[in-house]
């Protein structure tokens, strides 16, 4: 078969193709156009998830007549002053865009400069230009594209349903929206729920201001700020607190010199970043936005513009790694808003009768439980004194097993719970979870989870500063398992010998502890062992060094933490307290659960009807 070349048209629709995928697709293109109009407002709807309708409206810079004519033609921009395709500043700069979506669909554009004394419009009907003509709009730009690929059928197969196409299209919305919150975002049409963000100031609050609005006010909660810079490369925003995760990475955004993209070697350093404080099957929520020289970064190698190529690729992820990481550890022991919120939700009960608050306070005012029928015999002067926030004298010597882990006498706790974040230890409940009183609220702690990640960040420090201390077994343990987990001990050694924990054979299937961590030398070290062997065995052999060894540290931690079911005194209780407030990440434990919830008084007043 003889070589031909292609007509205008046929080329066109096979440069939509690349350009525009699915109407997502087409109304990222536009809307980047109007941002770079100037606009300071931008309006989206849609119909049939975009294949019927599509229109952008703006109040953008507009365009001139012959702006107009050329902005339907192939390879024209004004977004290339110069040329240099290594110097990029703007988001819309590739000339495909509009004769694109032109060839395969329905596309009208209305315009009009400030100060015109009319609007001008042009059609373009499957690739066949119409002339420009005179119309009536309001300074800015209007583009509806009418029943997109309607020029090329096959391609309407490979769409989802409405429903998946109209989400797709908000997706793109809200991450343009992230990324300009000065520029205030609609979007309304059927098969979506749609949205109103006003413009927000070009300032920190202003930013996480219209991250509240994309993301949630929950976000906006347990948002920590970023802002780190290395050798002209920039990052700033906001990343979530590790206990604020989600199952799947659709909460994370990034942004390259104002651009959103979709970047493996981004995800791979958050992943970094977070893996010491969450499950390998939850992602973080996080927005950040880097600033780096254009020439520093290639952002044509995809047609849509939606993955970028760094010249020093190990550089910036060593930027997005260290400043996550610094960033977690300035959140101390915070945890997420949201265990205060799912407790109250499991407490909550239907709001009582009216009159209900009314009739409290006045019986409160003057009960007397010494007066209630059901006040026990002999109770007077005994356990229940014990128990009364008002009473100074301490409990009986008969009676002192039976009073609580902790005085729950306001004013008899050694520390003041108005100097400390995590309050004052007031009880024990079970035997596992530690009550505190703040300032305005309680806590409730879970004593094995936050031990356990004291003890970790212990360990961790000790093998960054001078090694982990180890003590010598005065009897060696014998451990007896499959020949295959003791080869890996042994494989594994000299590793196991820098975390403090010294193994060497002892016959077919069996391995001889030497030494120990001496935190952990009261601990179970048989069962330590086998499961520092199961970790080895799951974890990833191509996984970095320090990885590996945090993954095993963690086992190791949790072997020797505070376990539930223990008694704990008033002392202990507020000694961990105030250590948890002294330790990065102590939020969360080294599985990702949060370490503690905190309910504020108003809400526990809420619970009651007091409010």
């Amino acid at each position: 078969m003889p070589i031909r070349r292609l007509d205008s048209i046929l080329v066109d629709r096979i440069a939509a193709g690349e350009v525009v995928e699915r109407p997502a697709s087409a109304v990222k293109e536009l809307v980047e156009n109007a941002i770079d109009a100037g606009a300071s407002r931008i309006e989206v709807s849609i119909a049939a998830g975009g294949r019927q309708l599509i229109r952008v409206s703006d109040d953008g810079c507009g365009m001139d007549a012959e702006d107009l004519s050329l902005a339907v033609e192939r390879h024209a921009t004004s977004k290339l002053a110069d040329g240099d395709l290594g110097n990029i500043a703007t988001l819309g700069f590739r000339g495909e865009a509009l004769p694109s979506i032109g060839s395969v669909a329905t596309l009208e554009i209305t315009t009009r400069t400030k100060g015109a004394p009319h609007a001008l419009a042009i059609r373009v009907e499957h690739g066949r230009k119409g002339p420009v003509t005179p119309a009536s709009h309001t300074p800015g730009t209007r583009i509806e594209v009418r029943e997109l690929f309607s020029a090329t059928p096959a391609r309407l197969k490979f769409l989802k349903s409405d429903r998946a196409e109209a989400q797709a299209v908000a997706d793109v919305l809200k991450r343009l929206a992230l990324a300009n919150p000065p520029i205030g975002f609609s979007l309304s049409g059927d098969h979506v729920s749609g949205f109103s963000y006003t413009p927000a100031p070009d300032t920190p609050d202003g930013w996480l201001a219209r991250m509240a609005q994309v993301l949630g006010r929950e976000f906006r909660d347990n948002a920590l700020p970023v802002d780190a810079e290395r050798d002209g490369v920039r990052l700033t925003g906001f990343a979530g607190l590790p206990t604020y995760h989600r199952a799947n990475t659709m909460a994370q955004y990034l942004f390259v010199n104002g651009r959103p993209v979709r970047d493996k070697l981004f995800q791979g350093a958050v992943r970094g970043a977070y893996m010491d404080y969450l499950p390998s099957s939850r992602h973080p929520a996080l927005a950040l936005f880097l600033e780096l020289d254009p020439h520093q970064v290639d952002v044509n190698v995809h047609p849509a513009k939606a993955e970028v190529r760094f010249r020093d690729p190990g550089h910036v992820r060593g930027l997005i790694v260290g400043a996550l990481k610094q960033t977690i550890a300035t959140a101390m022991h915070r945890a997420t808003t949201v265990g205060g919120e799912r407790t109250l939700d499991v407490l909550a009960r239907r709001a009582p009768s009216s009159g209900y608050e009314a009739g409290y306070a006045s019986r409160n005012a003057s009960w007397d439980w010494r007066q209630s029928p059901s006040a026990p015999a002999g109770m007077q002067d005994s356990a229940q004194t014990a128990y009364s926030a008002e009473v100074a004298t301490p409990p009986s010597a008969l009676l002192r097993d039976a009073a609580p882990a902790a005085d729950t006498r306001s004013h008899a706790a050694g520390v003041e719970a108005q100097g400390a974040p995590l309050g004052a230890a007031r009880a024990q409940l079970h035997d596992t979870y530690i009550v505190a009183q703040t300032s305005d609220g309680i806590v409730i702690v879970d004593q094995h989870a936050a031990h356990e990640r004291l003890v970790y960040e212990r360990l961790k420090k000790q093998r960054e500063e001078q090694g982990i201390a180890r003590q010598v077994l005065l009897i060696p343990v014998v451990v007896e398992m499959d020949g295959s987990d003791a080869d890996r001990l042994l494989q594994r050694s000299e590793e196991l010998a820098a975390l403090g924990l010294v193994v060497d054979s002892f016959g077919p299937g069996a391995v001889c502890v030497n030494e120990a961590p001496a935190l952990l030398k009261d601990g179970d070290l048989e069962q330590l062992v086998r499961d520092v062997a199961d970790t080895l065995a799951e974890d990833d052999s191509t996984a970095p060094l320090s990885a590996r060894l945090d993954h095993v540290l963690a086992t190791m931690a949790c072997h020797h933490s505070v376990r539930a079911g223990r008694r704990l005194t008033g002392e202990e209780m507020n000694a961990l307290l105030r250590e948890m407030e002294a330790t990065p990440g102590s939020g969360q434990c080294n599985h990702g659960r949060p370490t503690y919830v905190e309910l504020k008084l108003g809400d526990v007043e809420r619970l009651f009807g007091r409010k």
